[in-house]
Order: structure tokens, then C-alpha cells, then sequence
């Protein structure tokens, strides 16, 4: 409903002030009691609810920062986790512990990672892990201060406009003024078709489908058919990109967001007798319960920066110490 282009229910426009009111008042709050991490941050956020691409988007900021001669350290909030105190995620952290996000960027990225719902907190383990944070899902989260505001914007932009829960804006449009640096999300064909939400420039970040890997490893042919499966926000998203790829959608079946995924989800994915193919964040969760003889599909994504883009990101942060090649793209998921 939230991305159809026509007015939501009555009943939600009439409670969407009162969430505007709350929200407003509670970001005020945040922004009058800041904190400075140890080391300088970037937050990447997003005005929209989900599906904006801010996961593949922090892997890809990693890897640009890695190759531009910083060593960057991820600090996201753990969603789906059940630790109340701050953890660093390690090869052998539970991901019913941290959450797929969090288990997921630490094992794609390389990079040290915390998951907290304290992130202030987070910030006393950060010391001597590197010499750049980068806080995902960070826009809203104003109590830690940043030296650089990434807002990614999908290329379907802002839905039907309207706040939670009438919409999908966490914000007004307008918080987009806040942002140090506006970019755009999607395929080719839906950022070359997408309108500009503000009047300075946004800039572009390509996801692209790049094939199937069986993330068990074995060397199993790659199937032309599968029966997708997912527990992200958008999950269509996910559909279109298997489509894209060329692959035939023998079925579709999504969990709710986050969802973790049982002994039983997994006796039932089993007795489908199909090729399953998930998202990263689905792998993580899947392969401890996963069969060992059975392929497990695992689309792999491809995002590339606008020429530019890390420059103006890196423009933002003191100069690491030791600089290397500033590349404009990177394959980073």
C-alpha cells in the first residue's frame, strides 16, 4: 500500500500527525545530547522504512574505504539479535545473538563489526579497531555525531509521501536538508527513470544481479530454475532481481522481516525438492540448519559508485595515513 500511488486509508492519515509529532520530538532530543565516537563516522541511513539497499550499500563503503587506505570498523543496531549489550561479531558468533544484518557485514565485509541497540555504548569497543566508523541505519540515530550524513533514497523515491504509518517516510522529504550526501539506489533502469527529490545533486549507486553461488560450496551446476525465499523488507525486489538474472521462479515464499529461521522452515524448504535461492542475509541464518548435501542458492549482488561518489565521501574524513588508490567503482557484494 505504501508504494501504490494513492491516498492510504483515512484512518492512518489520521494517526500519521500524531507519529510526526512523536518522531519530531524524539530527534529533537537525540540531536541536544550528542556524543562523539573515538574515531570519525559516517552514518548511512535512510528516510524511507526498509528497502532502501543500506546493507549492500555499507559493504560497498567499506571496501572503498579499505582501498582508499582506511581501516573502517561497522556499527549497526543487531535488528533480529537477541544480545542486550554491546558484541563484536566473530566467525563463531551466533547469529541468533547479533542478527543476520550484523552476522552478514562482518562475514562479506572483513571489516570489524558491533552489533548493539546501545550504540553509544558500542563506541567504548571501538578504540583500536580501526580509524573510521561507519553506522548503519544511521540517519534517525542522532545521538552519536558524524563528520558525514549518507541518505540513500531508492529510485522509487518516497512511496505514496505520506509518514508511517499512512507511508514509508521515517521522516518528511525535507530531513533530506540534514543529509551531507544524497544517493540514489537501484538497477540501471530504475535510476535512469527516477526523478530528482532535491534541488542539489544526488548521486547514483547501481545494484546489479551478478549470478548464483551455492553458498555450501559445492560445485554443483547452476540450476536455470528455483524456488526463492527471503525475509527482507522488500522482498519483490528480490524476485526481480532472480528474474533478471534469467532464472525461471519455480515458486516464492517470503518470512516476515528478520524472520529466524527454524529446523522445521527447514524440513519444509527440503521436502519442496527445488533449487532454493536466498539473500545473503537469508544464507547466514539458513546454512547452520542447511543439509550438507544440498546446494543452498545464494544471489550475488554487484554495486558500483558513481564516478565521484568516494571522493565526496572521503572529502568528509581526515586523510588516513597511509593513502592508497581512490578507486570511482568497486564490486563490494
Amino acid at each position: 500500500m505504501w508504494w501504490k500511488p494513492y491516498q492510504p486509508p483515512l484512518l492512518l492519515r489520521c494517526i500519521e500527525p500524531v507519529y510526526a509529532a512523536i518522531s519530531s520530538i524524539h530527534l529533537n532530543r537525540r540531536a541536544a545530547h550528542t556524543t562523539a565516537p573515538p574515531i570519525p563516522m559516517i552514518s548511512v541511513g535512510n528516510i524511507t522504512a526498509g528497502g532502501s539497499g543500506k546493507t549492500p550499500f555499507v559493504l560497498w563503503l567499506a571496501d572503498i574505504l579499505n582501498q582508499t587506505g582506511y581501516s573502517p570498523v561497522i556499527l549497526c543496531r543487531g535488528n533480529g539479535g537477541k544480545t542486550a549489550s554491546p558484541v563484536i561479531v566473530e566467525p563463531d558468533t551466533d547469529v541468533k545473538q547479533v542478527g543476520d544484518e550484523a552476522k552478514m557485514l562482518a562475514e562479506m565485509s572483513g571489516c570489524p563489526t558491533i552489533a548493539a541497540v546501545d550504540r553509544i555504548a558500542a563506541c567504548s569497543l571501538v578504540d583500536g579497531l580501526g580509524d573510521v566508523l561507519i553506522l548503519d541505519d544511521g540517519f534517525q540515530y542522532r545521538h552519536l555525531e558524524r563528520c558525514c550524513d549518507i541518505v540513500l533514497v531508492p529510485a522509487e523515491g518516497t512511496g505514496n509521501g505520506h509518514l508511517i504509518p499512512a507511508g514509508p517516510l521515517r521522516e518528511p522529504v525535507t530531513a533530506l536538508e540534514r543529509a551531507d550526501i544524497i544517493v540514489r539506489t537501484g538497477s540501471k533502469t530504475e535510476i535512469d527513470s527516477c526523478r530528482s527529490l532535491c534541488e542539489f545533486r544526488e548521486w547514483h549507486w547501481i545494484r546489479e544481479p551478478a549470478g548464483l553461488i551455492d553458498a555450501t560450496g559445492s560445485n554443483t551446476a547452476h540450476p536455470d530454475s528455483v524456488y526463492a525465499i527471503t525475509s527482507i523488507a522488500r522482498p519483490q525486489r528480490f524476485f526481480d532481481d532472480l528474474k533478471t538474472s534469467g532464472l525461471e521462479l519455480a515458486g516464492i515464499k517470503s518470512y516476515p522481516d528478520h524472520h529466524l529461521f527454524t529446523d522445521q522452515d527447514v524440513k519444509a524448504l527440503v521436502k519442496l525438492h527445488a533449487n532454493i535461492a536466498v539473500t545473503a542475509k537469508d544464507a547466514v541464518k539458513l546454512l547452520p540448519l542447511w543439509p550438507e548435501n544440498r546446494p543452498l542458492w545464494l544471489l550475488h549482488l554487484q554495486g558500483t559508485g558513481q564516478a565521484g561518489l568516494p571522493d565526496a565521501i572521503t572529502a568528509c574524513l581526515p586523510q588516513p595515513q597511509l593513502k592508497k588508490q581512490n578507486p570511482a567503482t568497486s564490486d563490494g557484494v
